[in-house]
C-alpha cells in the first residue's frame, strides 16, 4: 500500500521543502494552503520527477474547510500516514501595538488551526490504529521574546495542546511530535531582514529547509519504542 503525507501549512520554504523530502523516500504527498494555486508548480514539478502529488486550497482557521480537507483525500486518494502542521503566524509586534483582532489571528493561525488539524488527523488515525502528527514550533513555543507577545502567547499554547495529544494518541500508537524550530530558516523574510544573511547562509549559521525537512521524515519514521516528543531544530553555531 501506498504511505501518504498531508502538508498542512505548505509554504515556499518550510512547508515545499517537507513535501519533496517525503516525496524523495516515495510517499504520496499532498500539501494545502490557503492559495492552492500557488502550489502548482511544486506539484508539477514532483510529477515530472514521477512523483505522486496534489495539491489543495484550505484555510486550518475554519472547521468545515479542514474537515473537508480530511474527507476528499482520504476517500479520492487514500488513507493518510503522517499529517504535519506548519501553518505560519509570526506577526513581529509589541503589546501595545496588538489590537484584538491581531491577537486573534495570530491565536488562530497558530494554535487553533493545530488543533482543528490534530483532531481531524487523530480522527481518521485512531481508526487505524497508527500514523504521526507532527507539528512545528518555534522559539516562542518555548519563550516569550519582546515584540512577540502575540505569537509567543500562540506558539506556547499550540505545544501545551500538542502535549497533550501526544499522551493521548501515544497509547494508541499514533506518534505525535512537536519540532521547535530556534533560529532562523532560509526564506525570503529572513534574506530581507538579517543585514548579516549571506555570511550567515555561507557559513551553515542559517537553517537550510531542506536539511530541517529530513527530521520531519525521521520522526514519522522512527519506531516505537524510541519515539521523540521534541526536537529542537539549530544551526551548529546558533546561541541557546
Amino acid at each position: 500500500m501506498e504511505k501518504m503525507v498531508l502538508v498542512i501549512g505548505a509554504g515556499d520554504a518550510i512547508g515545499s521543502a517537507i513535501m519533496r523530502a517525503f516525496a524523495d523516500k516515495e510517499y504520496v504527498v499532498c500539501g494545502a494552503r490557503r492559495g492552492g494555486e500557488k502550489l502548482e508548480p511544486l506539484v508539477e514539478e514532483l510529477r515530472a520527477a514521477g512523483k505522486q502529488a496534489y495539491g489543495f486550497s484550505c484555510d486550518a482557521r475554519k472547521e468545515e474547510q479542514i474537515e473537508d480537507l480530511f474527507a476528499q483525500i482520504e476517500a479520492n486518494i487514500g488513507p493518510l500516514d503522517c499529517v504535519v502542521f506548519n501553518v505560519g503566524a509570526n506577526v513581529p509586534m509589541t503589546i501595545l501595538d496588538t489590537d484584538t483582532r491581531k491577537f486573534f489571528k495570530i491565536w488562530e493561525m497558530a494554535t487553533f488551526a493545530g488543533f482543528l488539524t490534530g483532531r481531524e488527523a487523530a480522527r481518521v488515525m485512531t481508526k487505524r490504529r497508527q500514523g504521526s502528527i507532527i507539528f512545528t514550533g518555534a522559539t516562542a513555543s518555548m519563550r516569550g521574546a519582546a515584540g512577540f507577545g502575540a505569537f509567543a502567547s500562540a506558539k506556547g499554547a499550540l505545544r501545551n495542546m500538542v502535549q497533550s495529544l501526544a499522551r493521548e494518541m501515544g497509547p494508541q500508537n499514533i506518534h505525535v511530535a512537536h519540532v521547535v524550530i530556534d533560529a532562523a530558516v532560509d526564506t525570503d523574510w529572513i534574506k530581507g531582514m538579517l543585514p548579516d544573511y549571506e555570511e550567515r547562509k555561507a557559513n551553515d549559521g542559517i537553517v537550510n529547509p531542506d536539511d530541517l525537512a529530513q527530521n520531519y521524515v525521521m520522526l514519522h519514521e522512527q519506531p516505537r519504542s524510541a519515539w521523540t516528543f521534541e526536537m529542537d531544530i539549530r544551526p551548529w553555531n546558533e546561541k541557546w
